[in-house]
Protein backbone atom coordinates (compact mmCIF):
# COMPACT_ATOMS: atom_id res chain seq x y z
CA UNK A 1 0.00 0.00 0.00
CA UNK A 2 1.81 3.31 -0.83
CA UNK A 3 2.09 6.78 0.78
CA UNK A 4 -0.81 8.96 0.90
CA UNK A 5 -0.49 12.05 -1.89
CA UNK A 6 -0.12 15.48 -1.12
CA UNK A 7 -1.74 16.22 -3.75
CA UNK A 8 -4.96 13.93 -2.47
CA UNK A 9 -7.27 14.89 0.04
CA UNK A 10 -5.74 14.98 3.99
CA UNK A 11 -6.54 12.05 5.35
CA UNK A 12 -8.57 11.76 8.76
CA UNK A 13 -8.17 9.26 11.68
CA UNK A 14 -11.83 7.76 10.54
CA UNK A 15 -10.69 7.07 7.25
CA UNK A 16 -7.91 4.98 9.07
CA UNK A 17 -10.28 3.91 11.64
CA UNK A 18 -12.78 2.69 8.75
CA UNK A 19 -10.15 0.77 6.59
CA UNK A 20 -9.07 -1.18 9.65
CA UNK A 21 -12.70 -1.82 10.36
CA UNK A 22 -12.10 -0.37 13.71
CA UNK A 23 -13.41 2.66 15.68
CA UNK A 24 -11.71 5.78 15.69
CA UNK A 25 -11.22 5.93 19.39
CA UNK A 26 -8.73 2.71 18.51
CA UNK A 27 -6.77 4.50 16.32
CA UNK A 28 -6.13 7.33 18.47
CA UNK A 29 -5.58 4.77 21.54
CA UNK A 30 -3.03 3.48 19.49
CA UNK A 31 -1.49 6.73 18.16
CA UNK A 32 -1.49 7.84 22.14
CA UNK A 33 -0.59 4.61 23.43
CA UNK A 34 -3.33 4.21 25.86
CA UNK A 35 -4.75 1.65 27.57
CA UNK A 36 -7.73 -0.02 26.40
CA UNK A 37 -6.64 -2.13 22.73
CA UNK A 38 -4.82 -5.26 22.39
CA UNK A 39 -0.82 -4.89 21.58
CA UNK A 40 -1.65 -6.88 18.56
CA UNK A 41 -4.66 -4.46 17.69
CA UNK A 42 -1.73 -1.40 17.89
CA UNK A 43 0.77 -3.03 16.15
CA UNK A 44 -1.65 -3.44 13.13
CA UNK A 45 -2.90 0.20 13.45
CA UNK A 46 0.53 1.47 13.46
CA UNK A 47 1.45 -0.47 10.53
CA UNK A 48 -1.26 1.02 8.76
CA UNK A 49 -0.81 4.35 9.68
CA UNK A 50 2.71 4.08 8.46
CA UNK A 51 1.84 2.39 5.29
CA UNK A 52 -0.85 5.28 4.66
CA UNK A 53 1.43 8.26 5.66
CA UNK A 54 -1.42 9.50 7.91
CA UNK A 55 -0.38 12.58 9.76
CA UNK A 56 -2.37 13.47 13.07
CA UNK A 57 -4.20 16.81 12.75
CA UNK A 58 -3.23 19.76 15.00
CA UNK A 59 -4.99 18.70 17.65
CA UNK A 60 -3.33 15.46 17.36
CA UNK A 61 0.33 16.67 17.68
CA UNK A 62 -0.93 18.83 20.76
CA UNK A 63 -0.26 15.85 22.37
CA UNK A 64 3.40 15.41 21.82
CA UNK A 65 3.66 19.22 23.05
CA UNK A 66 1.17 18.66 26.63
CA UNK A 67 -2.05 19.81 24.48
CA UNK A 68 -4.73 18.56 25.05
CA UNK A 69 -5.16 14.75 24.31
CA UNK A 70 -8.72 14.51 23.73
CA UNK A 71 -11.71 16.44 22.78
CA UNK A 72 -15.21 15.58 24.54
CA UNK A 73 -18.14 16.44 22.65
CA UNK A 74 -21.55 18.35 25.14
CA UNK A 75 -24.77 18.72 23.46
CA UNK A 76 -27.11 20.53 25.20
CA UNK A 77 -30.57 21.79 24.55
CA UNK A 78 -30.98 25.22 25.69
CA UNK A 79 -28.08 27.45 25.90
CA UNK A 80 -30.22 29.84 27.85
CA UNK A 81 -31.22 27.58 30.85
CA UNK A 82 -28.30 28.14 33.40
CA UNK A 83 -28.62 23.86 34.66
CA UNK A 84 -26.90 23.63 31.00
CA UNK A 85 -24.16 26.15 31.85
CA UNK A 86 -23.66 24.11 35.49
CA UNK A 87 -23.44 20.78 33.95
CA UNK A 88 -20.81 22.06 31.65
CA UNK A 89 -18.99 23.08 34.52
CA UNK A 90 -18.54 19.86 36.23
CA UNK A 91 -18.18 18.43 32.51
CA UNK A 92 -14.58 20.64 31.99
CA UNK A 93 -13.79 20.13 35.88
CA UNK A 94 -12.93 16.19 35.52
CA UNK A 95 -12.28 16.71 31.74
CA UNK A 96 -9.34 18.93 32.82
CA UNK A 97 -7.85 15.93 35.01
CA UNK A 98 -7.79 13.78 31.78
CA UNK A 99 -6.38 16.70 29.38
CA UNK A 100 -9.41 16.95 27.37
CA UNK A 101 -11.39 19.27 26.37
CA UNK A 102 -15.22 20.52 25.71
CA UNK A 103 -16.86 21.14 22.79
CA UNK A 104 -20.24 22.40 22.83
CA UNK A 105 -23.51 21.87 21.05
CA UNK A 106 -26.98 23.52 21.27
CA UNK A 107 -30.14 21.65 19.74
CA UNK A 108 -32.37 24.35 20.27
CA UNK A 109 -34.61 21.44 21.70
CA UNK A 110 -34.98 19.95 18.31
CA UNK A 111 -34.39 16.56 17.39
CA UNK A 112 -33.75 17.03 13.91
CA UNK A 113 -30.98 19.85 14.75
CA UNK A 114 -29.90 17.03 17.83
CA UNK A 115 -28.89 14.66 15.03
CA UNK A 116 -27.17 17.41 12.63
CA UNK A 117 -25.06 18.30 15.83
CA UNK A 118 -24.40 14.99 17.22
CA UNK A 119 -23.24 14.13 13.51
CA UNK A 120 -20.68 17.18 12.98
CA UNK A 121 -19.16 16.73 16.81
CA UNK A 122 -18.68 13.12 15.63
CA UNK A 123 -17.01 14.37 11.94
CA UNK A 124 -14.57 16.70 14.08
CA UNK A 125 -13.19 13.66 15.83
CA UNK A 126 -14.09 13.94 19.27
CA UNK A 127 -13.57 11.14 21.63
CA UNK A 128 -17.24 10.80 23.40
CA UNK A 129 -20.26 12.41 24.04
CA UNK A 130 -22.60 13.77 26.86
CA UNK A 131 -26.07 14.22 25.13
CA UNK A 132 -29.01 15.61 26.89
CA UNK A 133 -31.76 14.53 24.53
CA UNK A 134 -34.32 16.84 23.05
CA UNK A 135 -36.43 14.11 22.82
CA UNK A 136 -37.14 10.08 22.70
CA UNK A 137 -35.88 8.71 19.58
CA UNK A 138 -32.27 8.53 20.81
CA UNK A 139 -31.49 5.27 18.26
CA UNK A 140 -28.79 8.09 17.02
CA UNK A 141 -26.57 7.60 19.68
CA UNK A 142 -26.30 4.16 19.47
CA UNK A 143 -22.79 2.13 19.21
CA UNK A 144 -22.69 1.33 16.08
CA UNK A 145 -24.36 4.57 14.20
CA UNK A 146 -21.01 6.36 16.68
CA UNK A 147 -18.66 3.67 15.92
CA UNK A 148 -18.89 2.66 19.59
CA UNK A 149 -17.76 5.65 20.35
CA UNK A 150 -18.87 6.27 24.22
CA UNK A 151 -21.92 7.96 24.74
CA UNK A 152 -23.21 8.75 28.14
CA UNK A 153 -26.93 10.59 28.78
CA UNK A 154 -27.34 13.97 31.19
CA UNK A 155 -30.94 14.31 32.53
CA UNK A 156 -32.75 11.64 30.95
CA UNK A 157 -32.48 7.61 30.52
CA UNK A 158 -31.33 5.61 27.29
CA UNK A 159 -34.58 4.95 24.91
CA UNK A 160 -33.94 1.75 22.75
CA UNK A 161 -29.71 1.71 23.37
CA UNK A 162 -27.41 0.97 26.26
CA UNK A 163 -25.38 3.39 27.47
CA UNK A 164 -24.50 5.32 31.08
CA UNK A 165 -26.45 7.94 32.12
CA UNK A 166 -26.85 10.31 34.69
CA UNK A 167 -30.65 11.44 36.03
CA UNK A 168 -31.52 14.13 38.25
CA UNK A 169 -34.43 12.60 40.92
CA UNK A 170 -36.95 14.33 38.46
CA UNK A 171 -40.07 12.45 40.08
CA UNK A 172 -39.23 11.99 44.27
CA UNK A 173 -38.11 15.88 43.54
CA UNK A 174 -41.70 17.17 42.53
CA UNK A 175 -43.45 14.97 44.32
CA UNK A 176 -42.29 16.40 47.42
CA UNK A 177 -42.65 19.79 46.57
CA UNK A 178 -46.24 18.94 45.77
CA UNK A 179 -46.38 17.36 49.10
CA UNK A 180 -45.28 20.52 50.79
CA UNK A 181 -47.78 22.68 49.03
CA UNK A 182 -50.83 20.45 50.15
CA UNK A 183 -49.45 20.19 53.86
CA UNK A 184 -49.27 24.13 53.80
CA UNK A 185 -53.37 24.07 53.13
CA UNK A 186 -53.35 24.08 49.07
CA UNK A 187 -56.23 21.80 47.40
CA UNK A 188 -55.48 23.89 44.01
CA UNK A 189 -52.08 23.62 42.76
CA UNK A 190 -51.09 24.95 39.17
CA UNK A 191 -48.70 22.98 37.25
CA UNK A 192 -46.40 24.74 34.48
CA UNK A 193 -44.20 21.82 32.98
CA UNK A 194 -42.25 20.32 29.77
CA UNK A 195 -43.49 18.33 27.10
CA UNK A 196 -43.85 14.69 27.97
CA UNK A 197 -41.92 13.91 25.07
CA UNK A 198 -39.10 14.87 27.73
CA UNK A 199 -37.96 12.34 30.53
CA UNK A 200 -38.07 15.12 32.83
CA UNK A 201 -41.33 16.69 31.52
CA UNK A 202 -43.13 12.67 32.31
CA UNK A 203 -41.51 12.39 35.49
CA UNK A 204 -41.83 15.75 36.95
CA UNK A 205 -45.74 15.59 35.77
CA UNK A 206 -45.55 12.15 37.36
CA UNK A 207 -44.51 13.55 40.72
CA UNK A 208 -46.95 16.15 40.85
CA UNK A 209 -49.72 14.06 39.96
CA UNK A 210 -48.75 11.25 42.70
CA UNK A 211 -48.85 14.33 45.09
CA UNK A 212 -51.89 15.17 44.32
CA UNK A 213 -53.22 11.60 44.06
CA UNK A 214 -52.06 10.48 47.50
CA UNK A 215 -53.95 13.87 49.07
CA UNK A 216 -57.12 12.66 47.64
CA UNK A 217 -56.99 15.75 45.10
CA UNK A 218 -58.30 15.48 41.64
CA UNK A 219 -56.46 16.41 38.37
CA UNK A 220 -58.13 19.81 36.72
CA UNK A 221 -56.39 20.04 33.14
CA UNK A 222 -57.48 23.59 33.69
CA UNK A 223 -54.34 24.20 36.11
CA UNK A 224 -51.71 22.59 33.80
CA UNK A 225 -49.68 23.56 31.32
CA UNK A 226 -47.02 21.43 29.08
CA UNK A 227 -44.74 23.14 27.28
CA UNK A 228 -40.98 23.67 26.57
CA UNK A 229 -39.19 25.36 29.43
CA UNK A 230 -39.21 29.32 28.45
CA UNK A 231 -39.92 32.08 30.50
CA UNK A 232 -42.07 33.53 28.45
CA UNK A 233 -44.60 30.69 27.47
CA UNK A 234 -44.50 30.08 30.91
CA UNK A 235 -45.83 33.55 32.10
CA UNK A 236 -48.60 33.55 29.48
CA UNK A 237 -49.68 30.23 30.62
CA UNK A 238 -49.44 31.38 34.67
CA UNK A 239 -50.89 34.84 33.51
CA UNK A 240 -53.83 32.38 31.88
CA UNK A 241 -53.69 29.69 34.70
CA UNK A 242 -54.50 32.39 37.43
CA UNK A 243 -57.36 34.59 35.34
CA UNK A 244 -59.63 31.58 35.87
CA UNK A 245 -62.93 32.11 38.14
CA UNK A 246 -61.43 29.82 40.34
CA UNK A 247 -57.44 30.07 40.05
CA UNK A 248 -54.75 27.94 42.05
CA UNK A 249 -53.87 29.18 45.30
CA UNK A 250 -50.14 27.82 44.86
CA UNK A 251 -47.75 27.57 41.19
CA UNK A 252 -45.47 24.06 40.84
CA UNK A 253 -43.23 24.84 38.07
CA UNK A 254 -40.96 22.10 36.56
CA UNK A 255 -37.89 23.98 35.73
CA UNK A 256 -35.65 27.48 36.41
CA UNK A 257 -37.03 29.01 33.27
CA UNK A 258 -41.15 28.14 34.41
CA UNK A 259 -40.27 29.43 37.55
CA UNK A 260 -38.85 32.61 36.25
CA UNK A 261 -42.12 32.69 33.83
CA UNK A 262 -44.37 32.54 37.03
CA UNK A 263 -42.53 35.08 39.24
CA UNK A 264 -43.30 37.74 36.31
CA UNK A 265 -46.71 36.69 36.17
CA UNK A 266 -47.12 36.68 39.49
CA UNK A 267 -45.23 40.21 40.05
CA UNK A 268 -47.77 41.56 37.67
CA UNK A 269 -51.13 41.33 39.59
CA UNK A 270 -53.05 43.82 41.60
CA UNK A 271 -51.80 44.73 44.72
CA UNK A 272 -55.33 43.28 46.26
CA UNK A 273 -54.87 40.16 44.96
CA UNK A 274 -55.05 36.55 47.20
CA UNK A 275 -51.21 35.82 47.63
CA UNK A 276 -50.03 32.37 45.39
CA UNK A 277 -47.78 30.33 46.39
CA UNK A 278 -44.89 28.99 44.34
CA UNK A 279 -42.43 26.21 43.91
CA UNK A 280 -40.28 25.03 41.60
CA UNK A 281 -37.76 22.51 40.09
CA UNK A 282 -34.35 23.89 40.10
CA UNK A 283 -32.47 26.31 42.04
CA UNK A 284 -32.48 30.18 40.04
CA UNK A 285 -30.03 32.79 41.36
CA UNK A 286 -31.08 35.58 43.88
CA UNK A 287 -34.07 33.31 45.24
CA UNK A 288 -33.47 34.72 48.66
CA UNK A 289 -33.74 38.30 47.30
CA UNK A 290 -37.41 37.62 45.42
CA UNK A 291 -40.40 39.61 46.60
CA UNK A 292 -42.49 36.07 47.54
CA UNK A 293 -41.58 33.07 49.45
CA UNK A 294 -40.21 30.68 46.96
CA UNK A 295 -39.47 26.70 47.59
CA UNK A 296 -36.95 24.78 45.12
CA UNK A 297 -36.39 21.44 44.32
CA UNK A 298 -32.32 21.94 45.01
CA UNK A 299 -29.76 19.45 43.39
CA UNK A 300 -25.66 20.13 41.71
CA UNK A 301 -26.02 20.35 38.09
CA UNK A 302 -21.82 20.58 38.64
CA UNK A 303 -22.06 17.04 40.16
CA UNK A 304 -23.94 15.84 37.32
CA UNK A 305 -22.04 17.41 35.19
CA UNK A 306 -18.82 15.89 36.98
CA UNK A 307 -20.70 12.10 37.40
CA UNK A 308 -21.57 12.32 33.48
CA UNK A 309 -17.68 12.94 32.81
CA UNK A 310 -16.54 10.39 35.11
CA UNK A 311 -18.91 7.51 33.80
CA UNK A 312 -17.14 8.79 30.10
CA UNK A 313 -14.03 8.34 31.15
CA UNK A 314 -14.30 5.29 32.61
CA UNK A 315 -16.08 3.85 30.10
CA UNK A 316 -13.68 4.03 27.78
CA UNK A 317 -10.62 3.12 29.90
CA UNK A 318 -12.67 -0.34 30.39
CA UNK A 319 -11.55 -3.24 28.11
CA UNK A 320 -14.33 -5.78 28.87
CA UNK A 321 -17.89 -4.92 28.07
CA UNK A 322 -20.10 -3.85 30.80
CA UNK A 323 -23.76 -3.13 31.10
CA UNK A 324 -25.00 0.71 31.35
CA UNK A 325 -24.95 2.29 34.57
CA UNK A 326 -27.18 4.54 35.92
CA UNK A 327 -26.52 7.35 38.21
CA UNK A 328 -28.83 9.28 40.19
CA UNK A 329 -28.43 12.48 41.51
CA UNK A 330 -30.31 13.95 44.80
CA UNK A 331 -32.94 16.53 45.34
CA UNK A 332 -33.69 18.61 48.37
CA UNK A 333 -36.32 21.00 48.99
CA UNK A 334 -35.24 24.67 49.75
CA UNK A 335 -37.65 27.37 51.37
CA UNK A 336 -36.76 30.90 50.48
CA UNK A 337 -38.73 33.34 52.79
CA UNK A 338 -39.70 36.59 51.65
CA UNK A 339 -37.33 39.54 52.92
CA UNK A 340 -38.94 41.60 55.39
Amino acid sequence: MSAHSESEPALTMRDVAARLGVSPMTVSRALRGQRGIGEATRQRVLAEVAALGYRPNKRARELRSGGPNELIGLVVTNLANPFYSQLAVGLEQICVGYGARVMLGSTGEDPATEREVVADLVDRGVDGLVVAPAGHDHSHLGGTRLRDLPVVLAASPPMGIDVDCVLVDDFGGTREACRRLVARGHRRIGFLGLPPSLWTGSERFRGYAVALEEAGIALDERYISRHRGDSTLAEEAARAVLALPDPPTALLTANNRNTVGALRALRGRAQDAEPVALAGFDDIELADMLHLPLTVVSYDPVELGRAAATLLFERQASTDPKPPRRVTIATTLVDHPAPR
